[in-house]
């Protein structure tokens, strides 16, 4: 029997390419578009891209349990002082959460993406694993993902390039082919986190000190969900040499200012630890492990100090590394798991 497939559609050509590649492999396919945000969300663009291929859409508004599990983690997270990774947490809760209960409840036996990642049945387990053309792998942001989720997601642009996806969709006369793409999280597309944060919460963050390591008083700050950890411009501070943010003291309303050589460390803790590649860890692991979707992996040893926590000690000091933000651990192009810098 021909699979059905469900495929998430955004207007953009990384989707209609991924529906293209799955219709030429003969499987059933629909079109599915999530309303989000109360942005421009690519509902009629989607919309189009379904009637050229002649398959039905779907369109389902998540922009309530959006704003709940995507936009209020993420002002909290702020507020507390880290920094959070909305599109992790979305793609957990949202595209490979509402939306795949959405389509397994309509009678499809899969969704579809246009994430830049591949996976593969490794004895009982679903593994994730790297894309072939790098500069596009997008598995950081895939690591919490579930074996129930995996099992039942395809990833038809994890053997191209962009090059290729973008040829594609021109060759099929899609007008998203050239389109540009975004690097703005959705939802703040003016990138100005500070005023959303404020306008969700009805007011303004209150200034404080800018403080060195010494906790010497050198400046003021503007609030503390202004800063993140590493930031050098913006500051407003002369010290004599270039400083960055080193931390955020949330019940003292400092930020920590400190030379570049400041900023690094060895270790790490993680929490929401999500393995893909083996239940648990038995013992300590050497992997290679990424602290942001831009780092370059860095080796470490790796243990699981609880049943949702680990220890992450990198061979080499790193820079920044910042609560909130998510570490994920590779074995060569196999994403064994990560979770959540605390």
């Amino acid at each position: 029997m021909t699979k059905k497939i469900l495929v998430a559609m955004s207007g953009g050509v990384d989707s209609s390419a991924a529906a293209v590649l799955l219709l030429d492999e003969g499987f059933d396919i629909s079109g599915g578009t999530m309303r989000l945000c109360g942005l421009s969300d690519g509902t009629e663009k989607a919309a189009q891209a379904a009637e050229k291929l002649s398959i039905h859409h779907h369109i389902f508004d998540f922009r309530s349990e959006f704003s709940r599990l995507v936009q209020e983690d993420f002002v909290d997270t702020y507020i507390s002082g880290a920094t959070p990774n909305p599109c992790v947490v979305c793609n957990e809760r949202v595209k490979f959460g509402l939306f795949l209960d959405k389509a397994l409840e309509l009678g499809f036996d899969a969704v579809a993406t246009g994430h830049y990642v591949k996976t593969e049945e490794s004895g009982s387990r679903v593994i994730l694993k790297k894309a072939d053309y790098l500069p596009k792998d997008q598995s950081y942001f895939l690591y919490g993902l579930t074996q129930h989720q995996l099992r039942h997601s395809l990833f038809p642009l994890g053997g191209y390039s962009k090059e290729q996806v973008r040829a594609l969709a021109e060759s099929r006369g899609f007008v998203s082919a050239k389109s540009k793409e975004s690097q703005d999280i959705c939802f703040i597309p003016d990138g100005d986190y500070a005023r959303f944060i404020e306008e969700s919460r009805g007011g303004s963050f209150p200034k404080g000190d800018f403080v060195d390591v010494n906790g010497r008083v050198v400046g003021r700050h503007k609030g503390l969900i202004r800063y993140t950890i590493g930031q050098r411009r913006g500051l407003g501070v002369a010290m004599g040499e270039p400083v960055y943010v080193k931390s955020k003291n949330i019940a003292e309303n400092t930020v920590t200012l400190a030379r570049d050589e400041e900023l690094y460390s060895k270790e790490l803790t993680a929490g929401r630890l999500n393995l893909i590649a083996a239940d648990k860890m038995e013992r300590p692991i050497r992997l290679k492990a990424r602290i942001r979707y831009r780092h370059t992996e860095q080796w470490a040893t790796v243990e699981q100090t609880g049943e949702s926590t680990a220890k992450v000690v990198f061979d080499q000091p790193q820079r920044a590394i910042s609560p909130g933000q998510s570490v994920v651990f590779y074995d060569g192009d196999v994403v064994f798991g990560g979770g959540v810098i605390l």
